[in-house]
């Protein structure tokens, strides 16, 4: 990935999107072509790998041992030039895009265990349900339904030999102009363009 020195992640925020947990797309490069798809992945730090499970039908576990890359992508948002103060100084803005993306590279591993998946998608669900008011967990269901459930997937293991993280948050700009994107990004809306204006803000 192109990261400019003033876009790059340090390795400690690199690591705390990783262990954020998310939906990435995992690319493989099979012996056939290449291989996507989009799924939820956990970063386990003990072994610094992604873990994540597909259909069994989705042929991508079969690729195991191949070179993948997990894509996060995170908050962006659409720059207007008329968010700028140089705007009306020069006149020599144009559009741009916002962003933060960690690439996550290394090796599939596959684990077609029944129990490996339990574990699995009970640490999965326990990640993603915690802070919930009635938070569910998989016993929560009929044990021969979840049974069958694990019996139709299979887990995929990323092992992490590299990762960069880049943030493209107008660090490139002047004050002015960048406090003009954080107002121009909070006056369009309450989502993604208002998370944006807060990643910003946070590098200040």
């Amino acid at each position: 990935m192109y990261i400019p020195p003033k876009f790059a992640l340090s390795e400690a925020d690199t690591r705390a999107a990783l262990a954020r947990g998310g939906f990435a797309h995992l690319v493989t490069h099979a012996a056939d072509g290449m291989l996507v798809t989009a799924l939820p992945l956990l970063y386990d730090p003990n072994s610094h790998s992604l873990i994540g499970h597909v259909a069994r039908a989705n042929p991508h576990w079969r690729a195991a041992g191949a070179a993948s890359v997990a894509i996060f992508a995170g908050p962006h948002a659409y720059i207007s030039p008329s968010f700028y103060a140089t705007k009306s100084e020069t006149g020599k803005v144009v559009p741009t895009w916002n962003y933060e993306v960690v690439h996550a590279h290394g090796r599939l591993v596959v684990h077609d265990d029944v129990e490996w998946l339990r574990a699995f998608v009970t640490r999965l669900t326990g990640h993603h349900e915690a802070g919930r008011p009635d938070p569910w967990a998989v016993t929560d269901a009929p044990a021969r339904y979840i049974d069958k459930q694990l019996r139709a997937i299979v887990g995929l293991e990323v092992t992490i030999e590299a990762v960069e993280g880049k943030a493209k948050l107008s660090q490139n700009r002047s004050d002015d102009d960048r406090a003009g994107v954080v107002a121009g990004l909070r006056a369009e809306g309450s989502g993604r363009e208002a998370t944006v204006a807060d990643q910003m803000e946070r590098l200040q």
